[in-house]
């Protein structure tokens, strides 16, 4: 039995020492060393050994098993290591290769001139409100004095979703959402910013959604020059220093009296161009004193307060602004025109 043991431990050295793929380093070691190796089948002889024969043959059956699992385990360990380096190799990363920079996205102008709009009126003591782009017709037109019957509901030709819900067409419903909720307190001083809608076909000037913000101011004894310092103060802010305001008479159920204003052209400085076509002049908005209806129906007591609103296309403002010709630019998502904007 001696010299089985020696006979197998020569074999299995031999072949396991050739081996050079992990699975036949595997299959080697279930032949020699697995319950039903070769090994084990030799030691099942065991039996048959006298006393004195045993302790050497068990001997002799350690030292094999020994040398064969040493082998095995230096091998496993190489393999190991070759299996590291691959996988390395394969999954390295050349550290000297130049980064590669991602994209920077910039402020809509849109936003943009919807920021510095608040940003002005905040610092002028406002408060930004919101209200819902679905509005009540109610909200939308009755409690801002223009009645089912009234004939300049023909001038905002409405996306009607109901008899009695729409797409608002401005954003003055917040202004009496915001009257109503202060339960006739005062003062108010709110601009509201959000998206509008109105049936109309796209073209260079106009888009059937675009952008308004409005302002509401209540209180003792507001009056009309309240209004035109508060505009003055907003273009000269907006557009530069030099940039003067004037009114002009106008008409809106909401305001009685009604102005349209006028800033001074800040392209050529009120002396006639292209774009203020001549006049030197350039509409920017629409404003006035709340109508004593509206005030009413906000909850507020036309003969004790008083107040002026006024309300402006943010579209408008911008494309004055940066000299944009045509509305349809903000919305096709050019990126040779939105990226002109990035590092102002």
């Amino acid at each position: 039995m001696k010299e089985k043991l020696e006979a197998l431990k020569v074999e299995a050295l031999a072949k396991l020492q050739e081996v050079t793929d992990p699975q036949v380093l595997n299959d080697l070691r279930v032949k020699y060393l697995g319950k039903k190796g070769e090994l084990t089948e030799v030691l099942r002889g065991m039996g048959g050994l006298s006393a004195e024969e045993r302790p050497v043959i068990g001997q002799v059956a350690n030292l094999v098993r020994s040398a064969i699992e040493e082998i095995i385990s230096t091998k496993q360990e190489v393999f190991q290591q070759q299996e590291t380096l691959g996988r390395l190799q394969a999954e390295k990363v050349d550290v000297t290769l130049p980064g590669r920079s991602l994209p920077q996205g910039g402020i809509h102008p849109l936003n943009r001139v919807v920021q510095e709009i608040e940003d002005i009126f905040i610092g002028m003591g406002y408060k930004v409100a919101e209200g819902p782009e679905v509005e009540t017709d109610y909200y939308n037109f009755e409690a801002l004095n223009l009645p089912k019957d009234h004939p300049a509901r023909d001038m905002q030709d409405s996306f009607y979703l109901t008899d009695d819900l729409l797409m608002r067409t401005q954003t003055s419903p917040v202004q009496v959402r915001t009257m109503q909720a202060m339960n006739g307190e005062v003062p108010v001083k709110i601009i509201c910013p959000g998206k509008v809608y109105r049936r109309d076909d796209d073209d260079a000037t106009h888009s059937f959604q675009f952008h308004q913000i409005e302002g509401l101011v209540i209180g003792s004894n507001i009056r009309m020059s309240d209004l035109k310092g508060t505009l003055n103060q907003f273009v000269k802010e907006m557009f530069g220093p030099s940039t003067g305001i004037r009114l002009r008479p106008s008409f809106f159920p909401f305001t009685e009296p009604s102005v349209e204003v006028d800033v001074s052209c800040f392209k050529c400085g009120g002396d006639g161009c292209r774009l203020c076509k001549q006049s030197g002049w350039l509409e920017i908005l629409g404003a006035g004193m709340v109508h004593p209806n509206v005030l009413r129906m906000g909850g507020y007591d036309p003969e004790k307060y008083s107040g002026f609103a006024f309300g402006m296309g943010v579209e408008r403002i911008a494309m004055l602004k940066y000299g944009i010709d045509d509305i349809r630019y903000f919305y096709t998502n050019d990126m040779g025109f939105v990226k002109q904007f990035k590092g102002i």
